[in-house]
C-alpha cells in the first residue's frame, strides 16, 4: 500500500509570518538596509535631478534693436511720432508732421482748384486730383516729379501759353524753376535794391538775366523806372509785362 502524502501545514496567520520574519532577519539588519535604499534613492535623485536656473540667467536683457516708433494721429489731423529718449542718434522725444497739405492746381487741368493730398506728393499726385491734364496742356514745361509743399500753386500752361506771375501771401516761399510750381515775392520788387537772388526768383527770369540787370544797374546807375530794364540784354516787352506788376523803383 503506497504511503500518502505528508499533511500540509495549516496557513499561518500574516502577523505570525511577519513576526518569524523579523525574528529571522533581524531588527538591525532591517534598519541598515532601509537606510542604503533610502541613501541610493538620494543620490540618484540628486544625479538626475534638473539643474538649478543660473542667476544671470534671471537678469533683464538690454536689446540692441530700436524699440518701436509709436504713430498718432491727432484730432487736428496731424501725425505725432514718438521716439523713445535714450536712443543712439535720437532727435527730440516728438516731432509733429502735417498729414496733409493743401495745393491750388491751375491752368490747362480738366477740374482747376484747389485739393487736399498727403504730405509728400508730388506734382503729378496733384494734377491726377484736379481732373488730370486737358487735352491742349504743355505738359513739357512741368515738372511732375517735383514734391509739394503745404500752400503751393501748380500751373499747368496750355501749349504756347507763358506761366502768370502770382503773388503770394507774406512768407510764401520760391519753388523750384520747371517744377510747375509758381511762385513769386509777397511784395513789388525794388529793382535798385533787389539782389541777384531775388531777382531770380520772379517768373521768366532766370540767373542769367538777373545777373545781367544787376550788372546793368552797376554800370548805368539806378533804374529810373520800370521800362528801364527794356534796355537790359535778355528782356523784351513781353517778358516785362510778365513781371511788371511784381517790381517797383
Amino acid at each position: 500500500m503506497e504511503s500518502l502524502p505528508e499533511r500540509p501545514q495549516p496557513a499561518r496567520p500574516i502577523a505570525e509570518v511577519v513576526h518569524a520574519w523579523l525574528r529571522w532577519f533581524g531588527i538591525a539588519r532591517l534598519i541598515v538596509s532601509a537606510a542604503a535604499v533610502l541613501a541610493v534613492g538620494a543620490g540618484a535623485y540628486w544625479l538626475l535631478r534638473s539643474p538649478t536656473t543660473p542667476i544671470e540667467n534671471t537678469l533683464p536683457v538690454a536689446s540692441r534693436t530700436a524699440a518701436s516708433t509709436t504713430t498718432v494721429v491727432a484730432a487736428s489731423g496731424s501725425v505725432s511720432t514718438s521716439v523713445p529718449s535714450g536712443l543712439p542718434n535720437a532727435g527730440s522725444a516728438a516731432t509733429t508732421v502735417p498729414a496733409s497739405i493743401v495745393v491750388y492746381v491751375a491752368g490747362a487741368v480738366v477740374g482747376p482748384g484747389v485739393v487736399q493730398l498727403p504730405t509728400g506728393a508730388r506734382v503729378d499726385d496733384a494734377i491726377a486730383a484736379a481732373g488730370g491734364l486737358a487735352t491742349d496742356a504743355d505738359l513739357d514745361s512741368v515738372n511732375l516729379a517735383a514734391v509739394l509743399r503745404d500752400g503751393d500753386r501748380i500751373w499747368v500752361p496750355r501749349a504756347g501759353e507763358a506761366v502768370p506771375a502770382v503773388v503770394l501771401p507774406a512768407g510764401g516761399n520760391a519753388a523750384p524753376p520747371g517744377s510747375g510750381v509758381s511762385s513769386s515775392p509777397s511784395a513789388p520788387l525794388d529793382l535798385n535794391r533787389a539782389t541777384a537772388g531775388d531777382l531770380d526768383a520772379l517768373p521768366g527770369v532766370g540767373p542769367a538775366t538777373a545777373a545781367a540787370i544787376v550788372a546793368y544797374r552797376d554800370a548805368n546807375g539806378p533804374f529810373g523806372s520800370v521800362d528801364g530794364l527794356l534796355d537790359v540784354r535778355g528782356i523784351g516787352p513781353a517778358k516785362l509785362d510778365a513781371i511788371r506788376a511784381l517790381i517797383t523803383v
